[in-house]
């Protein structure tokens, strides 16, 4: 898909969004969604989406999307060390399917980074256990109440 085209309101994200896929959330308000990565790269890898823009990605987003993105991913960013005792994080973005993207909705990965653990190539491990996620959600919510 190029950086350019018309939106896909079936897209998996917007389905989500719609409930008509089942997700496990960690954050959400009236603008943005962070749900656990159903294919991690880490444990506690993190998307967050708009719930309002029909942005394919970067590119094509309002300013007032990229602030509500920003600060969601800023505040997971921060909440999943804590959660999770990881090293570090990687923020990433992708911006159409020779820059990476796989899912044309803007969307942000917030990925935990440990210095004795390798960083998995999304997907490749397979869909993570539901329970897993769940659990990993709860961890990461757990401090973003108490924040």
């Amino acid at each position: 898909m190029s950086l350019t085209g018309a939106y896909d309101p079936d897209n998996v994200f917007a389905k989500i969004i719609r409930g008509d896929v089942p997700s496990v959330k960690v954050f959400e308000d009236d603008r943005v969604l962070a749900l656990m990565d159903v294919f991690p790269q880490s444990e506690g890898h993190v998307l967050v989406i708009s719930k309002v823009s029909q942005a394919r990605n970067l590119l094509e987003a309002e300013p007032e999307t990229l602030t509500d993105l920003i600060t969601a991913t800023q505040r997971l960013a921060r909440a999943v060390p804590e959660a999770l005792g990881c090293d570090g994080v990687t923020v990433s973005q992708f911006n159409g399917q020779a820059g990476g993207q796989t899912v044309f909705h803007l969307h942000f990965h917030v990925i935990p980074r440990w210095s004795d653990r390798p960083l998995g190539r999304h997907g490749s491990g397979g869909m993570a256990d539901p329970a897993e996620l769940e659990a990993t959600a709860a961890r990461i919510r757990a401090v973003l109440t108490a924040a």
